[in-house]
């Protein structure tokens, strides 16, 4: 078998880390012969600079660019060293990806993303609807794109509450005066609606998984948060094994036959009732925990979208424990230099 060139985005490994170098950690780890690209926005983004996970780096033009600019890209690209796979890990990515994917599959590339109705069912302003189409829960969720509308949603919620911009970032606000500077903030950086949640008290669940299109998934893994950053990232967690959250999400894909990766984020009270607070529609920052307990989704969703013969779903352990940590890379500064000049290295 001829090595298999996979494209990876979202390798911004900051302090609110991307997934792609979570994902290209996976793919390090399967069983398949491969070369990964790292696609990047900006040269500054740290896993440019992971030579031990990418064999090659590219500029992307910003994914609100057109998709003639995006396919022109993947096109040189393809030409340069051959690309079988794109793996878009960002939200605002994933609309730009879907749009182009049949001119992307007339060129040989092949993504495994959910259709344009199935993205925006999932979107946090419809969260409400989507969920109970399914017959799940949410706590109560309003949307805001004027003052007016924030400060009713506010009556409504009382505070403590939760903001959200409708993309990324999220804060529990405590008074007027902080829900309007985040307010103002969120829809500066990523427009509107602001979406205004009810702050639900209980165990932070996740699961990541990947939907095979037709009802069910190539794999799933639920954990719990045991230690988190000051944006709510996992820093530390616990596989779990967790029959309510498991429901929840096969209800979720029975519903929108999804296709391709996903995160649930819930909420369990005492009594066992799970809260979806965000259905997210990629692979999280914390997907390579699954690979490190069995259930490499990166790879096998590789295998899904190349029309490989893939093993039986692994099972994994409840009790496993995550633990990140910050790394420093020290080297010259040829590499930023080339990336500068030439958009790749």
């Amino acid at each position: 078998m001829k090595p298999l060139t996979i494209a990876v985005t979202g390798i911004n490994a900051v302090d609110n880390p991307g997934p792609g170098t979570g994902v290209a950690r996976s793919l390090r780890e399967a069983q398949l012969p491969m070369q990964i690209l790292g696609l990047a926005y900006d040269v500054m983004e740290p896993g440019l600079y992971m030579d031990w996970l990418f064999d090659r780096r590219f500029i992307m033009p910003y994914p609100s660019a057109e998709p003639d600019l995006l396919l022109e890209r993947l096109e040189q690209i393809q030409q340069q060293v051959g690309l079988d796979c794109v793996i878009p890990n960002f939200d605002l990515e994933l609309p730009l990806y879907i749009r182009c994917g049949e001119a992307l599959q007339a060129m040989g590339i092949h993504t495994y993303l959910p259709t344009k109705e199935q993205f925006s069912l999932r979107h946090k302003a419809r969260l409400v609807e989507a969920v109970a189409a399914f017959g799940g829960h949410t706590p109560r969720t309003f949307t805001a794109s004027s003052i007016g509308e924030l400060r009713d949603a506010a009556v409504e919620l009382g505070f403590p509450l939760m903001i959200k911009g409708p993309y990324y970032q999220a804060y529990r606000v405590t008074n007027q005066a902080e829900l309007l500077r985040h307010f103002h903030a969120l829809a500066a950086e990523w427009g509107y609606p602001i979406i205004l949640q009810q702050i639900v008290i209980g165990t932070e669940l996740n699961l990541v998984g990947v939907g095979d299109g037709a009802g069910g998934h190539l794999g799933l893994v639920a954990i719990k948060k045991m230690g988190t950053t000051d944006l709510g990232k996992i820093w530390s967690g616990v596989t779990i094994d967790h029959p309510g959250l498991l429901a929840t999400a096969e209800a979720f894909l029975r519903h929108t036959r999804w296709r391709g990766p996903f995160e649930l984020e819930c909420i369990a009270d005492r009594d066992g009732r799970i809260d979806l607070i965000e259905i997210n529609p990629r692979f999280p920052a914390w997907t390579y925990f699954a690979t490190g307990v069995g259930v490499n989704l990166p790879a096998r969703l590789v295998g899904a979208a190349l029309g490989l013969p893939l093993p039986p779903i692994p099972s994994y352990e409840a009790g496993k424990f995550l633990m990140r940590y910050t790394y420093e890379i020290v080297t010259d500064t040829a590499p930023l230099q080339t990336l500068v000049t030439l958009g790749e290295r």
